[in-house]
């Protein structure tokens, strides 16, 4: 059974919704068309006979059925492609591709509109009949035409969106924009989970996909409580494990209700099978990591893809850089509180650069690129002493790493000239708020 908060982000990612509803759509413009009379000498009307109709109606029939097939065809090979080349974590965003489900949608509803026009056409009451709807077998000439539009549109799209500039492209656009709305923003640092507190238990396994803080909010401040989730949002959660912890707002208050919160928690925190990028950052910058690891693998051996992925990785970094991150914390005045654990800068930096840093240690363009993300990241991170000291951490990392694996001095002449910008730009921010 899907949930309802979840509705929009299936339909989205599903290939049935768009074009089931484009095929009613189709079938509901062919009924009216088929109740509007046109005489023979009208230009807008099929000329032909009744026997004439059937027959086109048949071929373009039998045409969308095997231009559907050639599609989903050609879809299915995109999806390989960049499964095994890039990263499984990709196919998310093909199902999600806007431009293909609408082609798809359009292929359908034509193949629909041509069906329903056999059952009418050139027939009446079992009988054969002179007279049919001539507008409505002219508007499925009509569609044919667009489908055929499409579906060069459709070749021309999935070549460009094939290619891994355009992939990582997406990506990166995606979570930008969950960084700039979706991502819930910290800064505080969280209570301790008191020694009372009530241990709630998740009723399904799976990743935690969002949380409802205002849901939570609600409940919480009208039953004076305080409620910490132990996941972060992007993690999995086993069943029969702990989810969150409640506890009383205030000494004074009476303990929470166990299995009010249990049901609180169903409605306030959709666990899924699959990782989303609703309100998870980290899933965006993981699909990159990824396709940079792919890239470094001696099966792929493609350092150049590597360093674009990084390129792109530098742009979410620094609208990472930008925004309060951490635990959020919503409090409501009566003292209730929801509190949801955040993952703080240094700790998404650590996990992109130490995964394409130990696979990509021998290669000095890695290094190169890995150093000038932590450059863009200073010059954005201003005086942040936190963000100063972990960029200042990864590139020490890097710089010994590339030492170790590169035996070749001059190969690291770039990267120290990197490493060097990048202590020079920490130190100038230092001394500024100093």
């Amino acid at each position: 059974m899907i949930r309802r908060d979840t509705l929009p982000e299936y339909v989205r990612g599903s290939l049935w919704v768009l074009p089931t509803l484009s095929a009613a759509a189709a079938l509901a413009a062919g009924s009216l068309l088929s109740v509007i009379s046109v005489g023979v000498h009208t230009p807008v009307a099929f000329q032909g006979t009744p026997d004439d109709a059937r027959n086109l109606l048949i071929g373009i029939a039998g045409t969308m059925v095997t231009v559907i097939a050639l599609m989903l065809g050609l879809t299915v090979v995109a999806l390989q492609l960049s499964s095994t080349q890039f990263s499984p974590r990709l196919l998310r965003n093909f199902l999600r591709d806007r431009p293909t489900q609408i082609v798809l949608s359009a292929f359908v509803a034509t193949f629909a509109y041509s069906m329903a026009g056999l059952y009418t056409v050139g027939v009446s009451g079992g009988n054969r009949t002179a007279s049919f709807p001539r507008l409505a077998v002219s508007g499925s000439i009509v569609l044919v035409f667009i489908s055929l539009g499409l579906l060069v549109f459709f070749a021309d799209h999935l070549v460009h969106s094939i290619q891994v500039d355009a992939i990582m492209n997406v990506v990166q656009r995606n979570t930008v924009l969950v960084i700039q709305d979706g991502l819930l923003l910290g800064g505080e640092d969280a209570p301790e989970v008191p020694a009372g507190a009530t241990a709630i238990t998740s009723r399904r396994s799976g990743y935690v996909q969002a949380v409802h803080c205002r849901t939570l909010l609600t409940h919480a401040a009208r039953h004076r409580a305080c409620l910490r989730l132990r996941p972060r949002v992007g993690e999995h959660v086993v069943a029969g494990t702990t989810l969150a912890w409640i506890w009383p707002a205030s000494p004074g208050d009476p303990a929470p209700d166990q299995r009010l919160f249990t049901r609180v928690l169903d409605a306030g925190v959709r666990v899924g099978f699959e990782r989303t990028l609703e309100q998870d950052a980290a899933f965006g910058i993981r699909q990159l990591v990824d396709t940079a690891c792919k890239a470094l693998s001696p099966a792929v051996n493609d350092p150049y893809t590597a360093v674009q992925a990084i390129d792109h990785l530098s742009v979410i970094f620094c609208a990472l850089a930008q925004r309060p991150l951490g635990n959020h914390i919503a409090r409501h005045p009566g003292g209730a509180a929801v509190i949801v654990p955040g993952r703080r800068f240094p700790e998404y930096l650590a996990v992109m650069c130490g995964l394409i840093r130990r696979y990509g240690a021998r290669e000095p363009t890695v290094a190169d690129a890995l150093l000038r993300l932590l450059g863009a990241c200073a010059d954005v991170a201003g005086n942040d002493p936190e963000l100063c000291a972990a960029i200042q951490d990864q590139a020490h990392i890097i710089i010994a790493d590339a030492e170790r694996e590169i035996p070749q001095p001059a190969d690291l002449i770039s990267a120290h000239a990197e490493a060097e910008t990048l202590r020079q730009a920490v130190l100038r921010h230092r001394s500024t708020a100093g």
